[in-house]
């Protein structure tokens, strides 16, 4: 079993739902990844972010889908990219990441409850 943290601290970390509206390759990668900006509505913005989800997700494929990422941990230099939000996902049976994202329609910058 992993650390037990309150829930105080649960509340700290702010997840949003968010749309990717721009996906690039990122060659510069150590593992194979994609650039993603991700639109989280007006109180956030655009925010960007280094994903390694290329077994699973054609980059074609992730223009308009819906996210979950954690938008307030500070932002991390990946190569020559600054990563600014922490996208969520989970390790499928093969190790490959697939993404987390809400079932039904949530706008953009709704916070997880």
């Amino acid at each position: 079993m992993s650390d037990t943290i309150s829930f105080d601290d649960f509340l700290k970390v702010d997840i949003r739902a968010g749309r990717v509206v721009d996906a690039q390759p990122f060659p510069q990668a150590r593992k194979p990844a994609y650039k993603l900006w991700i639109d989280f509505g007006p109180e956030i913005g655009v925010k960007k972010t280094s994903v390694q989800i290329t077994e699973l997700y054609p980059l074609e494929d992730l223009i308009g889908r819906q996210v979950m990422a954690v938008v307030n941990f500070p932002p991390r230099q990946i190569g020559p990219f600054m990563s600014e939000v922490l996208t969520l996902g989970v390790a499928d049976a093969e190790g490959r990441v697939v993404l987390l994202a809400p079932d039904h329609e949530a706008p953009p910058g709704a916070r997880m409850h």
